[in-house]
């Protein structure tokens, strides 16, 4: 008997395309360039609570029938929220105000979190902390980044990819106590939507 193909269910929902109001009071010409070229939706926590983590998520689906792989990022409230480039909105026929109906899968394979220059630098320069982060799961890494980005502060960042070279390399293989949904630290959040 030959094993039939395990199937992951859809989540199917719609939602409506946001954009990103802009964070400084006079943003700079790069800062208005990217609010304009990006929209995002949050996905009804009924939607998000059928996904397999609180935290980030790789999924796969479809916007509006257009096939697409992303990453849903945890928005605090515990449910996620999915940012949609402008090539995306253009093949998905979709722009800021308008619903659209999506249909996503967890990913069958997670490729991995996208490593900052300032942290892959780091590790290039600590090959104990090196082997170790190439040993760590994907989700360790992507606490380890969030931890390290989440912050405002230039200094704060710096101080962070330190001490987490330093914690890999004597084994520490997770940040501590790290609430992946951003719920319990408010860490993580979804932008806020222009009215």
């Amino acid at each position: 008997m030959v094993p039939s193909k395990v199937t992951k269910p859809s989540i199917r929902f719609k939602a409506k395309l946001f954009r990103p109001a802009m964070e400084p009071a006079r943003p700079r010409a790069d800062q208005r360039e990217k609010g304009e070229s990006w929209t995002f939706l949050i996905l009804p926590k009924n939607a998000s609570a059928k996904l397999p983590s609180r935290g980030m998520t790789a999924i796969e689906g479809t916007i509006n029938g257009f096939p697409f792989q992303a990453a849903l990022e945890p928005d605090g409230q515990k449910s996620h929220w999915l940012k949609v480039d402008r090539k995306l909105s253009k093949s998905a026929s979709a722009e800021a105000g308008d619903m659209v109906t999506l249909e996503i899968t967890p990913a069958g394979k997670d490729t991995g979190p996208e490593v900052p220059t300032d942290l892959r630098k780091a590790l290039a320069a600590d090959p104990k902390a090196r082997a170790l982060w190439s040993d760590i799961t994907t989700n360790a890494r992507r606490d380890w980044i969030h931890w390290i980005t989440s912050p405002k502060q230039l200094e704060t960042r710096a101080r962070r990819i330190k001490n987490a070279c330093s914690m890999l390399a004597t084994g520490k293989r997770r940040v501590c106590c790290f609430d992946r949904s951003g719920f319990y630290s408010k860490s993580m959040s979804a932008p806020k939507a222009a009215i």
